[in-house]
This record gives C-alpha cells, sequence and structure tokens, in this order.
C-alpha cells in the first residue's frame, strides 16, 4: 500500500513562552503544499512479527536510522496492537532541517497507512494521540486543509486561508537547522499580532504583520537564509 507524505509552510509563527515540559507555546497556521515524499508499506509473513525491514531512497536522511520517524510511529503502534512482519520503503523528495515537516509527515503518514493496511481501527481522535506522542506537528498531517496550530503545535482549529492564484516558491539552500537548536537559543518577543487576523487581510499587508519568531535566531546564525528573503521580498513576494 502507498501513501504520499505531503510538507508544509508555516504561514506566521508565534512563539508564546517556554512551557514547564520544556516545550514552547506556539501559534502558527500550517498550510498544506504539493510536495511529497513517496512511502510504501507490505506485509512480509516470511519476517517474524513486529520486525520492520526499512529502506530509504532519493534524499538523504541525516542521523541514526533507528530514530527516523516512520519506525517510532510503528513502534508506537507495536505498544498496542501485535504487528506482523512489514517491509517499508520510504523515498525523499521533501527536503530535511528545512521547516517543511517531511520527517513528521512520514511518521504520521506511517500511523495512517499501517492503520488502513492492517485494518488496526484506530479512531481517528486515538490516530492525533499517538501523532502528538511522535511530534509536535505531526497531529496536523492527518489532516488535509489549513489548520491553526497552538499549544506545543498540536492543538488544531480549521482556518480558511485562500492562496489560490497565487504561486509559491521555495528555496532550498541546502542548509539544515535544528528546529530544538532554533527554539533553545531565540528569544522570545514580549508581544505579538493577531495572527489570524493579519492571514485575513490582502497578501500586501502581510510583511511585517504575518512573523516567524524563528528568523531572527535563523538568519542571525545562517545569514545567506535571510540573504535569500531579502531578495524574495525585493521582487515582490510577502
Amino acid at each position: 500500500m502507498l501513501a504520499f507524505p505531503f510538507a508544509k509552510i508555516n504561514l506566521g509563527l508565534q512563539v508564546l513562552g517556554k512551557r514547564p515540559d520544556g516545550y514552547h507555546d506556539i501559534r502558527s497556521v500550517l498550510f498544506p503544499i504539493p510536495l511529497h515524499d513517496a512511502l510504501e508499506a507490505v506485509v512480509d509473513n516470511s519476517l517474524p512479527l513486529g520486525d520492520v525491514k526499512f529502506e530509504s531512497t532519493g534524499l538523504p536522511v541525516p542521523g541514526d536510522p533507528q530514530s527516523n520517524l516512520c519506525l517510532q510511529a510503528v513502534e508506537l503502534f507495536r505498544q498496542q496492537r501485535e504487528l506482523p512482519g512489514l517491509r517499508m520503503h520510504l523515498h525523499k523528495a521533501i527536503p530535511t532541517g528545512a521547516g517543511l515537516g517531511g520527517g513528521s509527515s512520514d511518521g504520521t503518514h506511517t500511523l495512517h497507512l499501517l492503520n488502513k493496511l492492517l485494518d488496526l481501527r484506530f479512531t481517528p481522535e486515538e490516530l492525533h494521540t499517538i501523532a502528538a506522542r511522535l511530534g509536535s506537528d505531526c497531529p496536523f498531517f492527518l489532516k488535509e486543509q489549513p489548520q491553526l496550530a497552538e499549544g506545543r503545535g498540536e492543538r488544531l482549529s480549521p482556518v480558511e486561508v485562500d492562496l489560490k492564484n497565487h504561486w509559491l516558491v521555495l528555496v532550498n539552500p541546502g542548509i539544515h537547522v535544528s528546529t530544538a537548536e532554533v527554539f533553545q537559543g531565540m528569544q522570545v518577543p514580549s508581544t505579538h499580532a493577531d495572527l489570524v487576523a493579519a492571514l485575513k487581510a490582502p497578501l500586501e499587508a502581510w510583511p511585517g504583520t504575518v512573523v516567524n519568531d524563528l528568523e531572527t535566531y535563523v538568519f542571525a546564525k545562517h545569514p545567506a537564509i535571510g540573504a535569500i528573503k531579502e531578495e524574495l521580498l525585493n521582487k515582490g513576494a510577502v
């Protein structure tokens, strides 16, 4: 069975403060975009129960293969259900460390795919809870529409954002940025605008009101990323 994990962009990202559990409270509108990985899973009864043979192709995935969110997703299911032997193949097209949510999408689509393939009968609410254990933004990838994300990113509510008749330009300079490092090193702003209200304004009004609080830290550490944004703004982007 095949699935095609999609990427996302953040339309504004407000960091509201650090929580006692070490995470940060955030507010952001997550918007799905048509950039996909490909994920395949098949049952292999020649393998021991619960065993997974996993391989990936396409863009490289840094780090320990056992920390891959697809395998972590399988483990979360394995804690609650007996699983057969599985073979999984992930083809990566979404760059990692680029803020596009590729790893989170892969892990969440593993949950969705195996729930269907193996008829595990987890409800949408149960899948949401399991996805939230997998990662803060993972529950979003169970949706296919823009969502206002709050809490650490797991509290979602639908929001209307109309970007029809507009082009989306993604630029990947090949710089891997650790989200955890950015949150650890950034300064939390003291005030924020109403993000949802700002997004309802014409696109021309977005600069200055639809703000990503992570940019200050990222641009200071990786000036090339800031320079790319400046060039895009000079060419009419918002």
